[in-house]
Order: C-alpha cells, then sequence, then structure tokens
C-alpha cells in the first residue's frame, strides 16, 4: 500500500526542471525583452489596438489622426485634423519614449486629449505598436 506522503516516481525531477526554468526565464537579460517586436507581431499589436481609429495612410485621418511619420513629428500639428486644444498645444515632439507612454496612460502625457483607448494598452503591446510605426513610416 502507498502511503500519502509518497509521490510517484518523477515528480521531483519535473519540480525542479520546472523551478530551474522558472530561473531562466527570470534571470534573462532585461536587454531581451527590449528587443523590437517582430513585423508580424507589431502590425497584430497595431491592428488590436489602433486601427479603429488611426489609419497609417498619409492624409487618412479618421476618428484620430493618421500615425504615418508619427515619431518625429510635433504633438497636435497634422493639418485637416480636429486635435483637443491641450495636444494642440502640448509643445514636444513625438519620439519612442512619450508615444509608448500615451498609448498606456494618455492622461499622464498630455491632459485633456481625446484619446480614449478601448481596454487599455499594456506597455509591451504599446512598445511593438511604436515598432510597427517606426517600421511602415519608413
Amino acid at each position: 500500500m502507498q502511503s500519502c506522503l509518497q509521490q510517484p516516481p518523477g515528480t521531483s525531477l519535473r519540480a525542479i526542471a520546472g523551478a530551474g526554468a522558472l530561473t531562466l526565464l527570470l534571470s534573462t537579460p532585461s536587454s531581451l525583452a527590449q528587443q523590437p517586436a517582430s513585423d508580424d507581431s507589431a502590425r497584430q499589436a497595431f491592428n488590436n489596438s489602433c486601427r479603429t481609429c488611426h489609419s497609417m495612410k498619409e492624409g487618412d485621418n479618421r476618428l484620430g489622426p493618421n500615425l504615418n511619420k508619427i515619431v518625429g513629428r510635433k504633438a497636435g500639428s497634422l493639418p485637416n485634423y480636429n486635435y483637443s486644444s491641450s495636444m494642440k498645444e502640448a509643445g514636444f515632439v513625438w519620439d519612442q519614449d512619450k508615444l509608448t507612454r500615451f498609448m498606456v496612460k494618455p492622461d499622464e502625457v498630455v491632459s485633456g486629449n481625446k484619446m480614449q483607448p478601448y481596454g487599455g494598452v499594456s506597455a509591451e503591446e504599446a512598445g511593438k505598436v511604436v515598432a510597427y510605426l517606426q517600421a511602415a513610416s519608413q
């Protein structure tokens, strides 16, 4: 008869292997996590999070302004788009960091803006979107 305290053969090895895998994942260099997203995952992140309101086509403003060549563009500066007064007066140029932070928490970057991301965007997804915006604008 098997005691309640005994474990089936191999259980200890699986636990050790699982702990080793977890340790490896947690010790992965942060630079690896900051590598650019693949083209497909970056495009998918844009499609999932932004495409309903934004286009990548120059001049195609929708509910939100087009995002063609957004990196390096002065905030609130596209002609033929009705920005909020706070965005028009933001006084900065979009860079990777500002765009990522804006997608995650828009009001912390430009208080009073009109963008309301549906369901929110994680920092990881925002990073993928920025990678797509840069690649697609070249």
